[in-house]
């Protein structure tokens, strides 16, 4: 095996971690935090394998460890490890579950990771979806004594559970538990419930290696991407053990490194309120976020604030700095005001480049900034990077078939072949379970449905069809929730649209907790279609919102809507009728439609800034530009 020639170095966001109860390492970058992870586990390999000819790994599923597997297939690929000699014990598989179902643990990890490294297939251990029900116990028992006659679990990978599980130890596991059959909480098979295509189709049961079993392993560590995590990240690190977070637990082992992106470790103090701590670099950004922070613990608009708010608040340091407090509010809403950009203040003729992940994340997430850019003379191209073919449901297909029959004479249509081919579409759905693959033609038909529902969107908005490009990047096109991992061809295709538009200004999805990282993937895309770009470099504008929105102090534009635009984005977002009422993925933490969440987050970012003493304004998007 070749050693590798350099170590990669990484940058961590440090500061006081007085309250942090474990070991934590926060990166600015999902990228950075994968590599690093791969770059511990290839250590360990390269001891243990030395050391004894063999090393054990405890492995995780879900969509977080993906990033560590690509990086790990990458640095075996070039010599940098050998997994001939690893073993490997999976954390758990779902109760009953057929190894080639496309929810299957066993499959997920023969697709994104066995099948890429020179692994011996019979060192690999996952736990059986397929044992009967009365030998399930003699085989956790089996489990068990497999991991302690391998010398036990040298590196255990973990992700965290939206309940504060690790493997499948729901809410009141015990510390001294053992691999056993479990019931899944109600908010794990909610969570779970976009990859079944309903919770009604998500396992009640599962099999998990017990908590016992976890800290039995030399070395753990624990990842977590994503905002929609720093909740129950915050309690796992920073709070009391407790049989309620069984990530908790960790606590009582000596080796072990939470690794997690910054939005990840939002709800750490030592990210959230780091002025608690002890004495912080006061450069604006930090100023504006203490000085907000204060606003809205004392309930007062900034330009209130007082010396003895900032004295009985920890914030005296920076009250000192400045002598007194009328400085530091003048500074901080001056700040503010300047970040809020009506029509007149956005860019106008100009070539403005929006890319959307799904067909329905433009207008969801910026609907009311793409009608006054249309109207600012803008010459604008939305382009939508992936179909979305996979969120309609079957019975949207039904419909539209009903209607091309009805219409067939009238279109001058074969009447009989139409309705051959409706019998073929409706024969091939029936025998299809939930969460199979379409058939080609059913694929394409959901996509033209996600285009045509796009087209009709960005009419509600005042832009024309021809504004649209629809790029069905190839990696997606898999025809199941799981997708490939990003490729040359579809970084192509986006470089190739770079080339054609030579935007001034483009739009990136910036909100990164889709359920299946689709929208990461997309902005990843343009990342590397854009390093590659020999044009001038556009100004990059990130936007949210289908999961959460920029805050006031994150933001660098607020854009003021109208009760009118604000009605006029949500008509938008109607038009995906495929998406409404009921989306195939809206993400398991939040029972919403996403105008629902559309309309409360515009409107509560109006307010929240209202409550600060700033403009009034009826509601507001939020933007981040992107810094080189």
């Amino acid at each position: 095996m070749k050693t590798a020639a350099r170590r990669a170095t990484f940058v961590t966001i440090e500061s006081a971690r007085d309250r942090e109860r474990l070991r934590t390492v926060v990166l600015p970058e999902h990228a950075d935090l994968a590599a690093l992870v791969a770059e511990r586990i290839v250590e360990v390999i390269d001891r243990e394998t030395r050391a004894k000819g063999r090393a054990v790994l405890g492995l995780a599923t879900g969509s977080t460890p993906l990033g560590v597997y690509e990086e790990l297939i990458r640095r075996q690929q070039a010599g940098d490890v050998d997994f001939s000699h690893v073993i490997t014990f999976n954390l758990d598989e779902y109760y009953p579950m057929a190894p080639d179902s496309p929810h299957s643990y066993r499959r997920y990890m023969w697709e994104n990771f066995f099948a890429h490294v020179n692994i011996v297939a019979e060192n690999v251990h996952i736990p059986d979806g397929t044992i009967p029900r009365d030998r399930v116990a003699d085989a956790c028992a089996a489990y068990e004594q497999a991991i302690v006659a391998a010398g036990g679990i040298d590196f255990q990978l973990l992700g965290i559970g939206k309940t504060g599980h690790v493997g499948f130890n729901e809410p009141g596991s015990a510390a001294t538990s053992r691999t056993r059959i479990v019931t899944l909480d109600t908010l794990t098979r909610k969570d779970a419930a976009a990859d079944f295509f309903g919770v009604e189709n998500v396992p009640r049961e599962a099999i998990t290696m017990g908590v016992a079993t976890i800290l039995d392993a030399k070395e753990i560590a624990l990842l977590a991407t994503g905002e929609h995590k720093s909740t129950i990240v915050g309690r796992a690190v920073e709070g009391e053990v407790s049989a309620d977070v069984a990530a908790t637990f960790l606590q009582r082992h000596g080796n072990v490194t939470v690794y997690l992106d910054l939005p990840a470790a939002a709800e750490l103090t030592r990210i959230n309120t780091p002025w608690v701590l002890e004495g912080v670099d006061w450069t604006p950004a930090m100023v504006e976020r203490s000085v907000v922070w204060l606003a809205e613990r004392t309930g007062k608009a900034v330009l209130k604030l007082s010396g003895r708010d900032y004295a009985e608040h920890q914030l005296s340091p920076l009250l000192a700095r400045a002598g007194s407090a009328g400085p530091i509010n003048g500074q901080v809403f001056n700040r503010l005001r300047d970040k809020i950009r009506g029509r007149a203040k956005l860019p106008a003729h100009e070539r403005v480049l929006v890319f959307s992940p799904h067909p329905d994340d433009d207008v969801i997430s910026m609907g009311g900034i793409l009608r006054k850019l249309w109207e600012n003379e803008n010459a604008m191209v939305v382009a939508y990077m992936t179909s979305g073919n996979i969120a309609v449901f079957d019975h949207d297909v039904t419909r539209h078939l009903d209607f091309v029959e009805r219409a067939a004479a009238s279109l001058g249509l074969d009447v009989a072949a139409v309705k051959r081919a409706r019998t073929t579409i409706t024969d091939g759905t029936a025998q299809k379970a939930p969460g199979d693959i379409d058939i080609a033609v059913v694929q394409n038909l959901k996509k033209f449905i996600r285009e045509s529902e796009a087209i009709a969107a960005l009419a509600a908005v005042g832009i024309p069809a021809s504004a649209a490009r629809f790029l069905d990047l190839p990696f997606y096109r898999t025809g199941e929730v799981r997708k490939r991992p990003l490729g040359d061809d579809d970084v192509a295709i986006v470089q190739r649209l770079f080339e054609e538009v030579r935007p001034d200004i483009v739009f990136v999805a910036g909100d990164l907790s889709d359920p299946h990282g689709t929208h990461r993937t997309c902005k990843a895309a343009v990342e590397r279609a854009l390093a590659r770009y020999q044009g001038q470099r556009p100004e990059v504008w990130l936007y949210r919102g289908a999961w959460q929105e920029w805050s006031l102090t994150e933001a660098d534009v607020l854009v003021p809507l109208s009760q009118d635009e604000l009605k006029a984005k949500i008509l938008a977002i109607f038009r995906h009728q495929s998406q409404k009422d009921t989306a195939p993925f809206p993400g398991g933490y939040d029972d919403r439609e996403f105008w629902q969440r559309v309309e409360a987050r515009n409107l509560e970012t109006a307010a929240r800034a209202d409550r600060l003493g700033l403009p009034e304004y009826y509601a507001m998007e939020a933007y981040v530009i992107q810094r080189d």
